[in-house]
């Protein structure tokens, strides 16, 4: 090749040992990074820099070996063999290893040498090796395996100096290689492959025969059947209790601001069209969901720090039992619990799973897990109708709502999941997880994960949540009322007239036309809800005021039983339009996805009347 030709450089390695945050450390990117299998679902690009020619370097999902046995190692294999439509295989490989588990990654390393492309060995995570008393020789093992390997620390600064070094060498070289070859072979049966990898370890590893006895113990508890369980569902509950907790003054703060900024507008402009459009429609709109913020940023301080800490995988495996009851297995649980955070990506972490047909129930009842887009609904109609108590001195009675919430989601999708599979037998794949030394999350790595969802939450603020806020705005405002008007003045509005059309549909669930009109743009973004309420209510009070006091208004508005109803909406509609296209691109079928949208429609009007129904015969 052209001396001159852009360079492409691949990572590849095994799920869990590191390979993204080189990539974030080579490429200044700011890639995903977490401490579970599977996390990398696509093969993800980024350039380098000050190798003295134009670089490319690659991120491929995690794979054990290259006979594949996943959707997401398929993709590894794929850009390997230069089947990747319309890209060339890499030129250069860079097989990332485990330093503290060399076992496991060498025999992917010995299968990629059957590629025949230039390779560079990075032993990552050298530092944790240190700490247990592993040496390695990494001289003696580059001469047997006939590769340069470099000892590299993914999250120091100064710890990929070794692994650039190597890369400036292999930019400097004129790069020729046979076509990949198409017709991998296990060339030696398994005893031979892990006979050679034993005898490179006695060689060139010394280390010691245990791990750290603290790791044992907590192990023994974390992963107990019973006392694990018990630990599991304490740090759920722990997480939603902060939610709430934690988040209190920061959403003061911030509601303060957006009302202060409301009512100083208000007072420096002009009535007209441009000062309703601003503290109606931007303020009101964007507002209303910002304040939320804190409690968004909590939930995924949580979510990252189990990642980077080890105990995700621990928790697939204590679940593996529970979830094969319904249909699933531990594998489940890291998309399901991603979903979370965000349905998208949980969805598109399915990958991992063999399963064809866990797989797809897996997607089916990944948007039942609580996405965060769904808490600033729930937190402003909690407030509206919970009342801060403490439950039994410690509990936050309004936490232990919001934690109900999610506990019937998931119970919603276990049953699901169970009727699914009944459909058909379901072939059994033993759960093979690495289990992942526990390890203090990297403060740099939680800064860096909860900047990206503080920056992803602004940015949909700023857009997506904004136009439609805006929208809405015009919509609730035009056309004006007649003159001879008798009803409130949005009635009259294109949104009103929405509403009203929509709200004999709804009747049954106890929902007015104010309601209707905020399903309609929660279809965007499921957040936008609340300014679609803010927006409404505070244009039929006529006062800016009533954007920050939408809790109030709503008390005050609906019943309790209607408040639990739509409640019970947001558990189930797949109100999220991004949602249903990854469902799409996933399955690759428009009927799956129209079932998959039919049937929680279905599923959340069933759900609210049921709700409405009950409770009207508890509550009155």
């Amino acid at each position: 090749m052209n001396a001159a030709a852009p360079i492409r450089f691949a990572l590849v390695g095994n799920p869990n040992c590191g390979k993204t945050a080189l990539f974030n450390r080579l490429t200044g990117a700011r890639a995903k990074v977490a401490n579970y299998a599977g996390v990398t679902v696509e093969k993800r690009s980024g350039p380098l820099s000050g190798l003295g020619r134009e670089a490319e370097l690659i991120d491929l999902p995690g794979t054990y070996s290259l006979f594949v046995t996943s959707p997401d190692e398929q993709v590894t294999r794929n850009v390997l063999l230069g089947k990747m439509q319309g890209e060339m295989p890499p030129d250069v490989l860079i097989a990332v290893v485990d330093a503290t588990n060399l076992r496991l990654g060498l025999r992917l390393v010995l299968e990629l040498q059957q590629l025949g492309r230039p390779m560079i060995l990075a032993l990552n995570l050298a530092d944790a090796a240190q700490q247990r008393g592993i040496e390695i020789d990494t001289q003696k093992l580059s001469q047997q395996i006939g590769m340069p390997v470099v000892q590299t620390i993914a999250i120091r600064r100064n710890g990929v100096a070794d692994l650039l070094q190597q890369l400036q060498q292999q930019a400097e070289l004129t790069i020729q290689h046979a076509p990949a070859n198409d017709n991998l072979q296990r060339s030696d049966s398994v005893e031979a492959l892990y006979a050679r990898i034993e005898t490179l370890l006695q060689d060139c590893v010394s280390a010691p025969v245990d791990l750290p006895r603290w790791q044992d113990r907590l192990d023994a508890l974390v992963m107990h059947p019973v006392i694990g369980l018990g630990i599991l569902l304490t740090i759920l509950l722990l997480m939603f209790q902060a939610v709430f907790a934690w988040a209190t003054p920061l959403v003061d703060a911030i509601k303060a601001g957006t009302e202060g900024m409301g009512q100083w507008v208000g007072a420096h402009m002009a009535d007209g069209v441009l000062r309703n459009l601003l503290v109606d429609g931007v303020i009101a709109g964007a507002g209303g969901v910002l304040v939320f913020l804190p409690q968004i940023v909590i939930l995924f301080f949580f979510i990252l720090a189990l990642e980077d800490s080890g105990y995700l995988p621990r928790g697939a495996f204590l679940l593996d039992r529970l979830m094969r009851g319904v249909g699933l297995s531990g594998r489940s649980f890291i998309p399901l619990l991603s979903s979370f955070a965000c349905a998208v990506p949980g969805i598109m972490a399915t990958r991992t799973v063999q399963d064809p047909k866990e797989r797809l129930i897996t997607i089916m009842v990944a948007p039942l897990m609580t996405c965060s887009a769904r808490l600033p609904v729930y937190a402003v109609i909690i407030a509206a109708f919970i009342p801060q108590h403490t439950v039994y001195g410690f509990f936050n009675l309004q936490g232990l709502v919001l934690f109900s919430l999610y506990v019937a989601g998931v119970a919603s999708a276990a049953l699901i999941a169970w009727l699914m599979q009944r459909s058909g037998r379901n072939e059994q794949f033993p759960l093979l997880l690495e289990l992942p030394s526990y390890r203090w999350p990297d403060p740099l790595n939680l800064a860096r994960g909860l900047w990206e969802r503080i920056w992803i939450f602004l940015r949909r603020v700023g857009t997506i949540i904004l136009a439609l806020a805006i929208l809405l705005w015009f919509l609730a405002s035009y056309p004006a009322a007649p003159l001879d008007a008798t009803a409130p003045a949005i009635e009259y509005s294109f949104a009103g007239r929405l509403g009203l059309f929509m709200q004999p549909l709804f009747a049954p669930l106890g929902f007015n036309w104010q309601m209707c009109i905020a399903l309609i743009p929660a279809m965007g973004a499921r957040e936008v809800a609340v300014s679609a309420l803010s927006t409404v209510y505070a244009i039929a009070e006529g006062s800016e005021g009533a954007t920050t006091q939408l809790a109030s208004i709503l008390g005050h508005s609906w019943s309790l039983p209607v408040a639990l109803a739509y409640l019970a909406w947001f558990v189930y509609a797949p109100q999220c339009l991004s949602t249903i296209a990854v469902v799409k691109r996933e399955t690759n079928s428009w009927r799956t996805t129209a079932v998959f949208v039919v049937y929680l429609f279905a599923l959340a009007y069933l759900a609210a009347w049921a709700t409405y129904r009950v409770s009207s015969v508890v509550f009155g």
